[in-house]
């Protein structure tokens, strides 16, 4: 079974859910279109016994009407993705409420191969604000970035920028981090300020527009290797091209 470090992890940032908010099926049924033979229909109950779900599309109903966007899975211990949704309030940007879509995902072939794919219909169909997906060492490191207010000053290993902390952030358009993958909506991109065409050729050669206009940015090809100089320059690279991610004033 492939370990926590062997994962890409997905985020998608968007607003709250709200009375028959069809959003959390339609984020599954886009995890299933993008990944070849995917099928989310399984449940893990409180003691962590698998459970099929024989009426999904009633099962989210019931869960939405509570508020929940509950955790479903591909029920494959050996090869497991995951998706679902928690609540944010307290560390939401600009005190606004959120909804924050988390989905993991083994680091291996297939799922790199549909991972750009699985972001932008994740995105789309939550009409997200923003997102990202990183391998699991890349998340990590991002922790290691953030700056808190209450604790001693320090600095980021590998010459990676200090992040504010997201309660810091003016506005919830803002990212306030990179990924391998980035899913930006057409709100954010004009935020960031791209595409900037004197600027932004090779990232442009590797993105691709959205259906609802905004971009998919990879920063690499393969998958973000922090033990590979070039990955940790693009990585250095994107930070400076865009300030606003780090705190920074807007373009």
């Amino acid at each position: 079974m492939p370990s926590a470090s062997d994962q890409l992890v997905m985020t998608v940032f968007t607003t709250p859910l709200e009375r028959g908010d069809g959003r959390p099926l339609a984020v599954v049924q886009a995890m299933e279109h993008s990944f070849p033979g995917l099928h989310l229909v399984w449940d893990v109950t409180e003691d962590g016994q698998l459970l099929k779900l024989p009426r999904r599309e009633q099962w989210f109903s019931e869960a939405v009407a509570r508020g929940d966007f509950p955790l479903v899975c591909n029920g494959d211990e050996s090869y497991p993705v995951m998706v679902y949704g928690i609540p944010r309030d307290a560390v939401s940007p600009a005190g606004q409420s959120a909804l924050s879509i988390h989905g993991k995902l083994p680091l291996e072939s297939q799922a790199i191969r549909a991972a750009v794919g699985t972001l932008e219909g994740v995105g789309e169909a939550a009409r997200g604000w923003w997102g990202d997906m990183s391998p699991s060492a890349v998340v990590l490191m991002v922790a290691e970035q953030v700056w808190h207010p209450f604790s001693a000053p320090h600095t980021p290993p590998l010459g990676l920028p200090l992040l504010k902390p997201p309660d810091e952030f003016d506005s919830p358009l803002i990212p306030y981090r990179l990924g391998w993958v980035n899913y930006w909506s057409a709100a954010t991109a004009q935020l960031l300020g791209f595409p900037d065409l004197s600027r932004d050729g090779l990232l442009l050669a590797r993105s691709r527009r959205t259906a609802s206009g905004g971009w998919v940015v990879p920063l690499t090809e393969e998958p973000l290797d922090l033990d590979n100089p070039r990955h940790l320059d693009a990585l250095r690279l994107a930070y400076v091209r865009f300030p606003a991610i780090r705190g920074r004033s807007c373009p």
